[in-house]
């Protein structure tokens, strides 16, 4: 028997109400293979509506193999359409979220790694954008280039040239949705099973866990003051890459000195691997010009990822890979089947911006406010806690570490800084081994403004003297 209940409120038209509800029944079993239906004039007198509604429902149901309709019988449940639901629910599983719980609108986070969005020249950046919708080649709006567009791989490798001392042809140029789609595909690419991988330890958890959903075989360097420490690297051992910052290491802030970088590139060719070097904010050096790129001292041992998520905007998504040559095709495929290309309009855009000397202009002006920000920071910080903390990678980037004397972020006193209004990540979330960086909290300041910079560090203050 079919029992059928339209509503007028439903909001779905009754053909669909027909629809669904005799699939349910068939799929759960509730009317089983064989069992013949009402013809379309008695279901429409019973439900009291049109008998071209019952129809177009019933053809439908036929269309899709749940009915079949036997001439001069009727129309009957199709074999094979039963499909019972596995009841299950939420609480069966447990889902990792991005945070453990949203942080209240009023907390001031001081999470690493944004810009300051409300100083991007937006009206600058739209301008152009209109003018390449409406001047941009066909081929800009189709299936594009996987290894991203001519114009921009061109003028990127001048510009590298110019500010990084990178010398490459545009076609060891692919860009890329980002770094982690960039690191992404060197996982791809160089690691398996069986191959290792060497990281900076402390390094991104992000990167960690990219390398790690491709092997099992991950070996933490240490790192100093300076950046990873080149003595600590297994004699004899043969990694397919060592992934290192050393423009700014990542999250504690050491600038790699040309010894150690040589020390590195001197292993990488006996052992045949490659060094991964991420250069995710060396532009917003404050003390000097930014320091000179690994890959320019081994352009065919060093895989160069960079990202314009820092500079201009994270939702921008895109970034590059500098590879040596040997790479580059296999690259470009990984590149192609993953996602064939990253956005052509938004790549011919970011190619007037660089063109037209505004991308430089924007470093420059958000150089002098990220130094700003930063000295607002470690002035709040040293009339707060005065000796008894030390700031740690203070002379570039976007962020701080600062190390209190004393005081181990535990999840316990985490939890207690965010129901003060403070939203922070200690480094020793990027540990990989344990134990070490128990006092150090990343402090981002970029995004935020002088008064919330002076409001967070009060806010830190009170709530790490209630929990002392």
């Amino acid at each position: 028997m079919v029992h059928i209940h339209l509503r007028k409120e439903a909001g779905n038209p009754y053909i669909q109400q027909i629809y669904r509800q005799i699939r349910g029944m068939i799929l759960d079993g509730g009317l089983p293979a064989g069992e013949k239906l009402p013809s379309t004039r008695e279901l429409a007198l019973n439900l009291n509506i049109s008998r071209n509604t019952v129809i177009e429902a019933y053809e439908m149901l036929i269309a899709e193999g749940y009915l079949a309709s036997v001439p001069g019988s009727g129309i009957y449940v199709a074999e094979g359409a039963a499909c019972p639901a596995v009841p299950e629910t939420m609480a069966e599983y447990r889902l990792t979220a991005f945070a453990s719980q949203p942080l209240a609108a009023d907390t001031i986070c001081f999470h690493s790694g944004t810009p300051a969005l409300e100083l991007f020249p937006r009206y600058k950046w739209g301008r152009l954008a209109l003018q390449i919708m409406n001047e941009a080649p066909l081929t800009a709006l189709g299936y594009d280039y996987p290894q991203g567009r001519p114009e921009l791989r061109q003028t990127l490798a001048a510009y590298l040239q110019k500010t990084r001392g990178i010398r490459c042809d545009p076609q060891q140029i692919l860009v890329t949705t980002g770094a982690k789609q960039a690191l992404t595909l060197v996982a791809k690419c160089l690691l398996g099973p069986d191959r290792e991988a060497w990281l900076e330890d402390p390094t991104n958890r992000n990167v960690r866990q990219i390398f790690g959903y491709h092997t099992a075989r991950l070996l933490p360097v240490p790192v100093d003051g300076q950046g990873i420490v080149t003595a600590r690297l297994p004699a004899g051992g043969r990694p397919a890459f060592i992934f290192v910052t050393p423009s700014h290491q990542f999250p504690l802030g050491g600038i790699l000195p040309v010894q150690r970088r040589l020390e590195l590139v001197r292993f990488a060719r006996t052992a045949g691997c490659y060094l991964v070097e991420d250069d995710y904010d060396s532009e917003f050096r404050f003390r000097s010009l930014p320091v000179s790129s690994l890959q320019e001292l081994a352009p065919d041992r060093v895989i160069y990822a960079g990202t314009f998520s820092k500079t201009l905007f994270p939702s921008l998504r895109l970034g590059y890979l500098v590879l040596p040559l040997p790479l580059v095709e296999q690259f470009r495929e990984w590149k192609r089947l993953g996602d064939h290309h990253s956005n052509s309009l938004n790549q011919l855009t970011l190619t007037r911006f660089i063109e037209s000397g505004q991308l430089e202009r924007h470093i420059a002006r958000m150089r002098k406010v990220y130094q700003k920000r930063r000295d607002v920071l470690l002035d709040c910080l040293a009339g707060a806690f005065g000796e008894g903390v030390a700031v740690h990678g203070g002379a570039a980037g976007m962020h701080i570490v600062a190390e209190f004397a004393g005081v181990e972020f535990t999840p316990d006193l985490l939890e207690r800084l965010e129901q003060s209004g403070v939203g922070a990540v200690p480094v020793e979330a990027h540990a990989a081994i344990p134990g070490r960086h128990r006092s150090q909290l990343i402090l981002g300041y970029a995004h935020l403004s002088e008064a919330e910079l002076r409001e967070g560090i009060n806010r830190l203050r009170k709530a790490l003297a209630a929990s002392g």
